[in-house]
């Protein structure tokens, strides 16, 4: 019977008429038939299992077969939990901000894509505020501005309620920063600051 799709072939399962071998300290043995290695890993109470499989020979190494599949088990659990694991930050602003508070959140904004969080910036509106949506859009337009260089869009603004938001995932690729960036809306009329909150669970698209 053949090993599960994407397991490496051990001991009978082995198909090559010889194969090079990889004791379990990371000895070399040499090219040995088949039998031979397999002897081997037998007299050692291991097992040989084909780490190489394209290689000419194939390159075989003596070792535990079930510790070896238990630990590569865990490791892609591991890696698994981490993928999973996607923190949502969020930062709300007010369509009437003063350039320092804006600055400030912009500042929030980087610090947690730069960590390699994904980050709901919230525009809020409030009263009257909903007769202009496009205050909401040139704030979040003036946030891609200044962080277009280490972000990419996952969710374009879009108005929910009362509420406009762009979701940002971090750009792992390095891209030029801009040279020329606009000034930041500004406004006299500031309005207090909403510290950032960080979401449960990553925001999911519709």
């Amino acid at each position: 019977m053949a090993p599960p799709q994407n397991e490496p072939r051990y001991n009978e399962r082995i198909r090559a008429r010889e194969v090079r071998v990889i004791g379990p300290d990371g000895a070399q043995f040499g090219i040995k038939p088949l039998p031979e290695a397999l002897s081997l890993a037998r007299e050692l109470d291991l097992d040989l299992v084909e780490v190489a499989p394209t290689a000419t020979p194939p390159v075989c190494r003596i070792m535990d077969y079930g510790k070896f599949r238990y630990e590569e088990s865990q490791r892609l659990r591991e890696a698994r939990k981490k993928a999973s694991q996607v923190t949502v930050k969020e930062v709300k602003f007010r369509p009437k901000i003063g350039k320092g508070d804006f600055d400030t959140k912009v500042r929030h904004v980087q610090e947690f894509l730069e960590d390699g969080h994904k980050v709901k910036v919230t525009l809020q509106f409030r009263g009257r505020e909903m007769a202009h949506p496009e205050l909401g859009s040139k704030i979040l337009d003036g946030v891609l501005e200044q962080v277009g260089s280490i972000a990419k869009v996952e969710t374009q603004a879009r108005l929910e309620g009362r509420n406009m938001t762009l979701v940002l995932i971090p750009d792992k690729k390095p891209v030029a920063k801009k040279t020329n960036k606009s000034e930041a809306p500004v406004s006299t009329n500031s309005e207090p600051v909403t510290e950032p909150v960080t979401e449960p669970a990553p925001q999911t698209a519709e």
